[in-house]
C-alpha cells in the first residue's frame, strides 16, 4: 500500500498492511522545537529547523525523518514552512531554530518574551525558560460588547489566530504545490479547518467565564456561537472549494475534558455545540469526500457517541490516562465507528519520563488493543513535549515497526 491507502484504510475500519503512523501532519500530533533538535542531532540529521506553529513552538518535521520513521500523513502547511522569509533564533535550551518573517517576539527585561498587535496590546508571552507562549489577551474577558457583531474585530486579538501560520501563497498556487506533494509522496494531507467553538470562546472570553456563561449568559453567548458557525462555513466553502477533492483529513478541535472528567455535562454539549457542529460536519460531507478528524483532549468519552452522531469520523489525541478512557473499552464500545487518531503512547509520562525498553512495551501494547479491524493511526498522545529524550522518540516508532514486523 501507499501511504495514503493505508490511511485511508484505516479510516474505512479495514485492516491495512501494517498500522499507518503520524508525526507532525497537525499542531496537535507535532514535535516540541527543542525535542525535534535533540532528535536531529541523535539522527545525525544536519539541518535548521523551522518553528511554524510559533504558539506552540512546533518544528516542522523535516521528509527525511519522515521518511525514517515511516509516516504517512502530512500537514499541508509544510508547504508554508518550507517557503518565504526565515531567521535564526535560539531557543530557550540554547539549540538554534529558525522563524518565519512575519513572527518578531520581543525579549523583556525579566528574560520573558512577547508578541503585540499594531495597537500595542500584548498577545501572548513565553516565559523565561518556557518552552511555549500564552496567551496574554482575552478581548470580552470583562464581559460580552452591546454589538455580538464585533466578534470578527475581537478575534484579531487572539494570539492563537493572529499567529497561526498561513501559506502566501493563493488558493490556485496552494493546490498546485499539494497535487505536487501527494503524487511525489504518496501521502495523506491533512488540513485545518479553523473549526473551534467552546475553544475559541475560551480564547475570547476566558474558559472560566466561557463555562460560566453555559449557565448565566445563554442568550449572547448563543448569539456568539451562531456567529462562529457562520464565519466557520464561510472559511469551509472556500477550503472545501478549492482543496476539497486533495486533502484527505479536515481538522476539527474543542477541548472539552479534563483529567478528571468533561468540562461540562453530555445534555450541555448536546443544547449549546451538538447541532451547531452537526452543521458543520453536514457541509463538509456534502461538498468533499474529506473525513472529519476531531481534537479533544481530556476525559470526552461520554462525548463520543455525539461526535459519531454529528458526522465526526476520527477521535485524537485518545487521552488514555484520564477518568474512563481505558483503551480496551474505548475500542470495544465504539471502534467500528470512530477512528483513533492517537492515544499510542503517552507522551506526558511514559515518553518523557519512562527506559527506552518501557516505551517499546507501551508501544507495543497499545498497538495490539487498537490494530484490529483498523480504525487506528498511530501518533503519541498529543504534541511530543519539549523535555522528551529522543532515544525514547525513536524506541517508540520503532516499536510500530516491530509490531508492523519491519524490525
Amino acid at each position: 500500500m501507499t501511504s495514503r491507502e493505508r490511511i485511508l484504510s484505516a479510516l474505512a475500519h479495514k485492516e491495512p498492511d501494517r498500522i499507518p503512523v503520524d508525526l507532525g501532519s497537525a499542531t496537535v500530533t507535532g514535535i516540541s522545537a527543542i525535542a525535534y533538535n535533540r532528535l536531529k542531532k541523535e539522527l545525525s540529521i544536519d539541518k535548521p529547523t523551522r518553528v511554524f506553529d510559533v504558539v506552540q513552538q512546533l518544528a516542522n518535521v523535516d521528509l527525511e525523518v519522515i521518511d525514517l520513521f515511516g509516516v504517512d500523513a502530512l500537514d499541508i502547511n509544510r508547504i508554508a514552512a518550507e517557503t518565504g522569509e526565515w531567521y535564526d533564533v535560539e531557543l530557550p535550551d540554547g539549540s538554534m531554530a529558525q522563524y518565519t518573517g512575519w513572527y518578531r517576539p520581543v525579549k523583556d527585561r525579566d528574560g520573558s518574551w512577547y508578541t503585540t498587535d499594531n495597537e500595542g496590546t500584548i498577545l501572548s508571552r513565553r516565559a523565561a525558560g518556557a518552552p511555549f507562549f500564552d496567551q496574554m489577551f482575552f478581548p470580552w474577558e470583562n464581559g460580552y460588547p452591546e454589538n455580538i457583531n464585533d466578534l470578527p474585530k475581537a478575534l484579531k486579538k487572539i494570539s492563537w489566530v493572529v499567529h497561526s501560520h498561513a501559506s502566501n501563497l493563493n488558493m490556485a498556487e496552494l493546490r498546485e504545490k499539494l497535487i505536487a506533494l501527494k503524487a511525489a509522496t504518496g501521502k495523506a494531507l491533512v488540513m485545518s479547518g479553523g473549526v473551534k467553538l467552546a475553544e475559541l470562546g475560551f480564547f475570547v472570553r476566558r474558559m472560566d467565564n466561557m463555562l460560566t456563561d453555559l449557565m448565566t449568559e445563554e442568550p449572547k453567548m448563543s448569539q456568539m456561537l451562531d456567529l462562529m458557525v457562520d464565519m466557520h462555513l464561510a472559511g469551509l466553502e472556500k477550503k472545501c472549494a478549492a482543496l476539497g477533492d486533495i486533502v484527505d483529513v479536515i481538522r476539527f478541535g474543542d477541548d472539552l475534558g479534563m483529567t478528571s472528567g468533561p468540562l461540562m455535562d453530555p445534555d450541555t454539549f448536546r443544547k449549546h455545540f451538538k447541532p451547531r457542529y452537526k452543521i458543520l460536519c453536514d457541509y463538509v460531507k456534502k461538498n468533499t469526500g474529506m473525513k472529519i478528524f476531531m481534537h479533544s483532549c481530556g476525559s470526552v468519552k461520554q462525548f463520543i457517541p455525539d461526535f459519531i452522531e454529528v458526522g465526526i469520523d476520527i477521535l485524537n489525541p485518545v487521552q488514555t490516562n484520564c477518568h474512563d478512557m481505558d483503551p480496551v473499552n474505548l475500542k470495544m464500545e465504539f471502534g467500528r465507528e470512530i477512528v483513533f487518531w492517537g492515544g499510542g503512547v503517552d507522551t506526558a509520562s511514559v515518553l518523557s519520563g519512562a527506559k527506552p525498553e518501557e516505551v517499546r512495551r507501551d508501544v507495543l501494547k497499545r498497538c495490539e488493543i487498537f490494530s484490529k479491524d483498523g480504525g487506528f493511526v498511530f501518533a503519541p498522545i498529543h504534541n511530543i513535549l519539549s523535555e522528551v529524550p529522543p532515544q525514547n522518540i525513536i524506541a517508540a516508532y520503532n516499536a510500530v515497526r516491530e509490531f508492523n514486523g519491519e524490525m
